[in-house]
């Protein structure tokens, strides 16, 4: 039996598995998946499961069911390229044929002196488990900061607002304006809301130090209750110690067909691949839809395209709280309430779709 593994299932991985299962898969491939935890997480919603809006398990999604699936509930400690393994935490070795990487990222803390000890995040569910019960814990008109003002950081302070009126929350944004990497007018839609809502954002802001109860913008202190970090990511740290080409941002390089240039059975999916879009779930899935067509080829022996077709976004939706929102489809920029119904609606659509 030829041995497929894959690492991780975030949205690449879990696409994956979608596609292969139940009838896709050759009868002479077994899958082994390797992750944490027992369930597929929608880590598109763990702003509201840290703001307390949104229950543990409804960001659950359960795995395929197939005899062909072998799946290992474990940490990765290595990968090891050269003896085609992949190294667990409780020792064992993996052997594998061909490899999916898709570990996803983790913060980013660009050197800022505490940042990494005194700050909570919302890239993993564990770490999200671990903000919600600190901002729950928080004392009654406490103070809540919240740095990096992108989708993550936008989506966060907006839904603490609504499940914590009682708080003061502070939004640290290093440009002029909050996503400032959207058009004008929905930057400054978004910016207004925090104004109407009592969200003081602080533009312009260069978080220099972070310590237990207080952060530094520009060296000066603001004290805080708790400090969330929305600022930035990077590969896991097992990527980040592959020897293999990466890009400024030390996602891996990989060919048009998604594998390393070096190895035709290694494939990396999603945050941690070098790609010409920003990383999201959107991207990952696209990327996956790919790789199982390639996977397909190789499995029956046919040539590979030299090029695959540009994977197309449909647009990117966020939310202000429960009743508005943003989007941008193409070049039409939603404002209020439509954006956050068509959210909530696309949320339903990938939950059924994987048979939650």
């Amino acid at each position: 039996m030829k041995k497929l593994v894959v690492l991780g299932a975030g949205y690449g991985g879990m696409r994956i598995l979608q596609r292969l299962l139940p009838n896709d898969l050759p009868n002479d491939v077994e899958i082994t998946l390797i992750d944490r935890l027992p369930y597929h997480c929608l880590k598109t919603e763990y702003y509201a499961l840290a703001a307390g809006t949104a229950a543990d398990h409804h960001l659950r999604v359960q795995f395929p069911e197939d005899s062909r699936l072998n799946i290992k509930y474990e940490t990765i400690s290595e990968i090891h390229l050269n003896d085609k393994t992949v190294e667990l935490s409780n020792g064992e070795f993996v052997p594998y044929d061909q490899l999916i990487i898709g570990l996803g990222c983790e913060d980013k803390y660009h050197g800022v002196p505490g940042a990494k000890e005194h700050t909570y995040g919302i890239q993993t569910m564990e770490a999200t488990r671990r903000t919600y019960e600190a901002l729950n814990n928080i004392r009654p008109q406490g103070v809540v900061s919240i740095v990096g003002a992108g989708l993550s950081g936008v989506e966060l302070a907006s839904e603490l607002r609504e499940s914590r009126p009682d708080l003061t929350i502070k939004l640290f944004d290093r440009g002029e304006i909050i996503l400032s990497m959207f058009p004008r007018r929905l930057s400054t839609y978004v910016q207004n809301w925090f104004i109407d809502h009592g969200v003081e954002v602080i533009n312009k802001s260069n978080i220099t130090k972070v310590e237990e109860g207080a952060l530094y913008n520009h060296d000066e202190r603001v004290d805080t209750d708790a400090v969330i970090w929305t600022a930035g990511i990077q590969p896991v740290e097992v990527v980040r110690n592959l020897d293999v080409e990466k890009d400024k941002q030390g996602r891996v390089v990989l060919t048009p067909q998604h594998f390393l240039p070096t190895d035709e059975n290694v494939f990396v999916v999603g945050d941690c691949a070098s790609l010409p879009h920003a990383p999201s779930a959107q991207l990952a899935e696209g990327q996956a839809e790919q790789i199982v067509t390639i996977l397909k080829k190789q499995w029956n022996n046919e040539p590979l395209p030299e090029e695959l077709p540009r994977i197309k976004l449909k647009g990117v939706l966020g939310s202000l709280g429960k009743k508005h929102g943003f989007g941008l489809m193409g070049e039409r920029t939603l404002l209020g309430r439509v954006p956050r119904v068509l959210k909530s609606g696309v949320l339903w659509m990938y939950k059924h779709h994987s048979g939650s």
